[in-house]
């Protein structure tokens, strides 16, 4: 397992240094330069040549990569174009509010997909399985987009149930928890179905090995044996999904933060994107990186951790 873990470590760096270098290469393919877009088109020359000198750009491809690496190993991802903050404060503000969203998203399709995919496997060709196939394959896809645009017309404009923007008044729980349902039904509503669906197939290949059959014959209530022992082995693959997931609810948050008008990383990479404020993109691009490898990293360790075949994987 130290061997293992090892291996997986040294592997979760070397991508988030490649992500690093991708980051940076496609930072420089964005249209437009950085300095007129941020000065206006009243800049004189001297004016860009000083904010070119100020944000590093006069120098080298090679040296500006090498001071980006060596600022982020430090802690140091830069200071915001307008505001002169440090981006490590600014992102610092608004990830609890992603992190809050992402971990609701991610909490409830466990919640439900898990049960669902039990059910269906233990009732297998039954008609509830082939209405749960049918909707797991619908809820997948529909992207995470449209299922927020639609929540928010049904339920927010519509019916007036929950609040349409914003995260609630700080302090407040019950408004915080009231505008974070829409949101995180839209992020989570199509892990619902990947989850259910996977934990189906994983069921049905461990309720078919002898020591389920055995447990059957002592006259094991069914109930019993797919939820505590069955359920054990079928789980595993679920884990390692979970921290891919992860990523993927990263993904879909940007589009919920921009739909209900939520704080959040992705609302505020999108902001810096169309202001063409490198620091903040680069930051906060590589802080959804490094989270997406160390939930993957996590799920990685508890899968192999539970299962010893899988520290043979690597």
């Amino acid at each position: 397992m130290v061997l293992y873990t090892a291996r997986r470590i040294g592997l979760a760096v070397a991508i988030v240094f490649c992500a690093m270098a991708i980051l940076f290469g496609m930072i420089y393919l964005i249209p437009g330069d950085p300095a007129t877009i941020a000065l206006g088109p009243l800049a004189t020359p001297e004016m860009i040549a000083g904010f070119r000198a100020q944000m590093g750009l006069d120098q080298p491809i090679p040296v500006q990569f090498w001071n980006f690496v060596s600022h982020v190993f430090r802690g140091n991802l830069g200071v915001d174009v307008w505001s002169e903050r440090p981006v490590r404060r600014i992102i610092a503000e608004v990830l609890p509010h992603t992190l809050l969203l992402t971990a609701t998203g991610l909490g409830w399709a466990v919640l439900v997909g898990i049960p669902l995919g039990c059910y269906s496997a233990r009732y297998r060709n039954s008609l509830a399985d082939q209405l749960t196939g049918v909707l797991s394959v619908g809820v997948i896809a529909v992207p995470s987009f449209v299922v927020a645009l639609l929540l928010l017309l049904i339920f927010a404009v519509s019916l007036r149930w929950f609040p349409a923007i914003g995260a609630g008044e700080p302090g407040h729980w019950g408004d915080q928890l009231s505008h974070l349902v829409l949101p995180s039904v839209a992020i989570g509503l199509g892990w619902v179905g990947y989850l259910a669906r996977l934990v189906r197939a994983s069921m049905l290949e461990v309720l078919g090995e002898r020591h389920i059959r055995t447990l059957r014959a002592f006259g094991i209530p069914e109930s019993r044996v797919v939820f505590r022992y069955a359920l054990r082995l079928a789980i595993l693959p679920t884990i390692a999904l979970l921290g891919i997931g992860v990523g993927r609810l990263l993904s879909g948050a940007v589009f919920a933060e921009i739909v209900f008008a939520r704080p959040g990383i992705g609302k505020l990479i999108y902001e810096a994107v169309l202001a063409r404020n490198y620091p903040i993109v680069m930051g906060a691009a590589l802080v959804t990186t490094g989270l997406f490898v160390v939930c993957t990293l996590a799920a990685d360790l508890v899968a192999a951790w539970c299962d010893p075949r899988v520290r043979q994987s690597l």
